[in-house]
């Protein structure tokens, strides 16, 4: 089986306590597309601008990710400049630039459409709609958004999760859409609103997942960080190595063990992610390091 990834691909200027890092790849698509690629063959949709650097289609090409799915425009490429904290979970934005997202609409190859797991990374509801508008056949759908999207486009937001098999979202999300401050209601609250299965994520605490059993609950921790040199982009790993993992096991309909399995990946590659600035770690890794990293997880997390 197939993923397609689609959300923004973008230029990020990153700063953090220890460094700064200008003209880096960045985006919720490129992300998640790039964890994918480690578990299935994946397709990615976006848009990008005349200043969008070469260099950066080619990193997603060497992984072997189809992009015949990002358009290119005339405009500016989607831009984000933002600075880390000394704790790393805390950052400010110093500007965040629209340009050629502000009409996207987005567009399938036509190869693309019958493809079988559908990640609908962070970007606007009304495209995360348009792209399933465009799918055809037995999908399986997951979808991440964030906050902007639970205030401005909350009725879209909801239809959508009406459509969507595995909804993910992290906390302080979780409990803005919900109104509440406890995350099991949270949780069993998204369940309500049509998803088969919700992911809560907890950033350093890892996640939650919910399921529609009265025993379908999974708790896990993050993989433990020493040092963490760019948290961005984490959360779209996240989701991406979920989305690998289901369609390398040829599961368009995973059981809750699947997605506990799913989640597992995702957290290694969120960590592998958080070990450089973009996406340079994933560049450097291989097969090898995910299993023995995986491997250290599950001892870490068993009983």
């Amino acid at each position: 089986m197939k993923v397609i990834v689609a959300g923004t691909v973008a230029i990020d200027d990153i700063k953090t306590p220890n460094d700064e890092r200008k003209g880096l790849m960045g985006g919720s698509a490129s992300y998640a597309a790039m964890a994918s690629s480690f578990f299935a063959s994946t397709e990615i949709v976006g848009i990008i601008g005349k200043d969008f650097p070469n260099a950066h289609i080619e990193t997603l090409q060497s992984r072997g990710i189809c992009t015949e799915g990002i358009e290119k425009s005339d405009g500016d490429s989607f831009y984000w400049s933002g600075e880390y904290h000394e704790n790393m979970d805390n950052r400010t934005t110093h500007e965040v630039a629209v340009n050629v997202l502000e009409e996207y609409k987005p567009k399938l190859p036509e190869k693309y459409r019958d493809t079988e797991i559908v990640l609908l990374a962070n970007m606007r509801p009304r495209n995360q709609l348009d792209v399933l508008d465009q799918c055809s056949g037995k999908k399986y759908v997951i979808a991440d958004t964030m906050d902007i999207w639970i205030s401005t486009e909350r009725n879209e937001l909801l239809e959508l999760m009406t459509k969507v098999d595995l909804f993910v979202i992290n906390e302080s999300e979780a409990k803005l859409l919900t109104e509440t401050k406890n995350l099991i209601v949270a949780g069993k609250k998204m369940m309500e609103l049509g998803p088969n299965n919700v992911i809560i994520k907890t950033g350093e605490h890892g996640a939650m997942l919910f399921g529609k059993g009265d025993d379908e609950f999974f708790r896990t921790g993050a993989y433990p960080l020493e040092s963490v040199e760019d948290p961005t982009g984490a959360g779209d790993c996240f989701v991406g190595g979920i989305a690998g993992f289901i369609a390398s096991i040829g599961q368009n309909n995973p059981s809750f063990n699947d997605l506990k399995a799913s989640i597992a990946r995702g957290t290694v590659m969120a960590s592998f992610n958080c070990e450089s600035f973009s996406v340079e770690a994933l560049v450097e890794l291989d097969e090898n390091k995910i299993s023995n990293r995986l491997e250290q997880f599950f001892n870490y997390t068993s009983f």
